[in-house]
């Protein structure tokens, strides 16, 4: 399959990858270009910009940091809509339903296909292709994109509604950013009354309370004091941020996501943006004195 692929940062680099090596002929753009001549090294063609990318191929892939970079890039001047080739955008960037809406709207006016298609598991998922895609749009742009996306991981089809792959996305991500601060608090708490840490993760992990955080992030990014598992911490409190939103638009009051919010918020002003997300644990163990791991 002809597929363009703009964006090749911590997520977007392995997923390409993978589609060059699935034999997809592969046309990608970015603004660094050392990312660019990896792929080119492995087979992959070089475009100039997202245009150029949106005139040789049918259907262009996107994996963008931000609400704005999925903005321009899809809509704006040199843009993939300017593209004389594209059919349909597939955005794997997660942006909140409402601006899914509006690149839609804005696409839709070229006769250009917008799928919503904001994916889970992080660069290691991403790289080892077990990434949880899930995708919105028509069904049957949706079952010609599937062979590739089948490439970068498991694929969930969650219905036509233009932005609904989105809300899924910020539902899963509230779970994922609650566990990071929950489990946190908890270890913090029997660290201070004199736990072992690593007795209380594998307690955790034996029991009711095991959840993303405790089996994956703790062993490898917090107890060992690296806070490198790969995700900003920056990205999560922007879905955070999508997920109250969301929320507020549909006129709920979510208790438990706010305070989770108001924690992140704290994260952030302390450990700033570029913050591995891991590090939520740090301000957390300064409240309370004591320092979780290490040697």
């Amino acid at each position: 399959m002809d597929i363009g692929f703009i964006g090749l940062g911590k997520m977007g680099f392995p997923m390409a990858r993978r589609l060059v090596e699935a034999r997809h002929q592969l046309v990608v753009f970015d603004q660094r270009k050392e990312a660019v001549d990896q792929l080119v090294a492995l087979g992959a063609q070089a475009a100039s910009s997202p245009k150029d990318v949106a005139d040789r191929a049918e259907t262009v892939l996107a994996s963008l940091p931000s609400l704005q970079a999925s903005l321009e890039v899809a809509t704006g001047s040199g843009g993939v809509i300017e593209g004389k080739r594209v059919k349909r955008f597939v955005d794997l960037s997660t942006v909140g339903s409402h601006m899914a809406v509006r690149i839609h709207d804005l696409l839709a006016k070229n006769n250009i296909v917008q799928l919503d298609s904001p994916v889970s598991g992080g660069v290691g998922g991403a790289e080892k292709g077990t990434l949880a895609v899930m995708v919105s749009g028509p069904k049957a742009d949706f079952e010609s994109i599937k062979p590739a996306l089948d490439v970068i991981g498991k694929v969930f089809f969650i219905g036509e509604k233009p932005g609904s792959a989105q809300t899924m996305k910020l539902a899963n991500n509230l779970l994922s950013a609650t566990a990071v601060v929950a489990t946190s608090e908890a270890v913090v708490m029997g660290v201070k009354s004199g736990l072992d840490p690593a007795v209380m993760i594998d307690v955790i992990n034996a029991g009711s309370g095991m959840n993303t955080a405790s089996r994956d992030k703790f062993p490898r990014s917090i107890l060992p004091r690296s806070f490198d598992f790969g995700f900003a911490t920056g990205l999560m409190v922007k879905d955070v941020r999508l997920c109250l939103e969301e929320a507020k638009a549909l006129g709920m009051s979510l208790e438990v996501a706010e305070a989770v919010g108001r924690l992140w918020e704290v994260v952030i002003r302390e450990m700033g943006p570029e913050s591995d997300f891991t590090s939520a644990i740090k301000p957390i163990e300064k409240a309370a004195g004591v320092v979780v791991g290490g040697k």
